[in-house]
């Protein structure tokens, strides 16, 4: 067993030990168990080191931390449409050059903003065994250029498994790079940094045939520590590309000093910011992390005023059913949205308006 996988066993996973280690009251622990016996607790210690303890508002504990409005009433379960767009077990296509695979249902964190609250299914040894049907789906399909390999957490999978999947989609040649979805930098960076060099070699030995692109998610600049930027440093090394995905979250990042601060300090790491997506209405996560567009829009406008040109090169959108939607700001009464992706041909590209709501935090 590796060192970081040892540190894996470690992480907190109950009230119990949470409620010793932040002093939570027995009264509020016990309302808390029942959020737990619905959504699993995951906490690194590394993670859970972040958290300030005299700060019940504290950005970093309320995306790790269990929290009241869990079990409040509303949301879905599948905001985006996954079970629609799947083709193999694991395997998801919904816009025409990906093929995205959810290679494992486990995480070094349960964030609880997580969109996949509800993941259940196959182990990632499960997962991979359904590789070759999934390599001949992509060999069949050669509009597919590049494979999304995500989870859960891609890195949660085993050196052996990260090996396997790279192996098998480079060497189809319609498919032109890999890309990795992990928040290890960001929650578990001993994966990479105290892997015994494992990891990286593999990524290195594939970065010489194809492009890797790591895709995480830092959502407050109080998570780029020496340690994830340690990572990160370790991942470009290895010849891979690093990119960020931030989620607008009340309450962590719903103000323009925060995200410039986040987005201008990912850029001095070279780390490129990508999206930010609006939170999805998920039941577990709608009430408590979800932010009307129009003020998700003023927030990020005034955010780019503070931001340096390469860290504002992002967009505001939100993965719906139809699509990948651009979601361009007020105008008059209403809202201009743009499809940045679509999943109906026809769509691509096309600019659309909607009356203007203060509350509509999703459509």
């Amino acid at each position: 067993m590796k060192k970081w996988q040892r540190k894996l066993a470690q992480c907190c996973r109950s009230v119990d030990e949470l409620k010793d280690r932040l002093g939570i009251p027995e009264e509020e622990a016990e309302k808390l168990r029942a959020i737990e016996r619905k959504y699993p607790i995951c906490v690194p210690e590394y993670y859970l080191s972040l958290i300030d303890r005299q700060d019940p508002h504290d950005p970093i504990r309320k995306m790790s931390i269990p929290g009241f409005l869990e079990f409040s009433e509303g949301g879905e379960k599948d905001t985006s449409g996954e079970a629609d767009n799947t083709v193999v077990q694991g395997m998801q296509h919904k816009y025409s050059q990906t093929a995205l695979i959810l290679s494992t249902n486990l995480c070094a964190m349960y964030c609880r903003h997580c969109f996949r609250k509800r993941l259940v299914g196959l182990s990632s040894e499960e997962i991979a065994e359904k590789l070759p049907e999934m390599a001949g789906y992509a060999r069949s399909h050669p509009e597919i250029n590049n494979v999304l390999i995500s989870g859960g957490d891609a890195f949660l999978n085993s050196d052996e498994v990260i090996r396997r999947y790279l192996e098998t989609f480079m060497a189809i040649p319609t498919v032109s790079f890999i890309r990795f979805g992990t928040r290890t930098p960001v929650t578990f960076p001993c994966r990479i940094t105290e892997d015994d060099g494992e990891l990286l070699s593999i990524l290195s030995d594939a970065c010489r045939i194809k492009p890797v692109i790591i895709v995480t998610q830092f959502n407050h600049p109080r998570e780029l520590t020496k340690e994830a930027m340690a990572a990160v440093a370790e991942l470009r090394g290895a010849g891979c590309t690093i990119r960020n995905q931030t989620v607008l979250l009340r309450g962590v990042n719903d103000d323009k000093d925060t995200l410039a601060e986040l987005m201008n300090g990912l850029v001095s790491c070279s780390v490129s910011p990508y999206y930010i997506f609006q939170c999805r209405p998920v039941e577990g996560v709608r009430n408590q992390f979800q932010v009307p567009m129009a003020r998700g829009c003023s927030i990020i406008d005034d955010a780019k005023s503070l931001m340096s040109g390469p860290a504002k090169a992002l967009r505001y959108v939100m993965s719906h059913p139809s699509g990948k939607i651009e979601i361009l700001g007020r105008t008059g009464d209403g809202m201009l949205f743009k499809f940045h992706q679509a999943k109906r041909a026809e769509d691509n590209g096309r600019i659309f308006f909607r009356p203007y709501s203060e509350s509509e935090c999703w459509f």
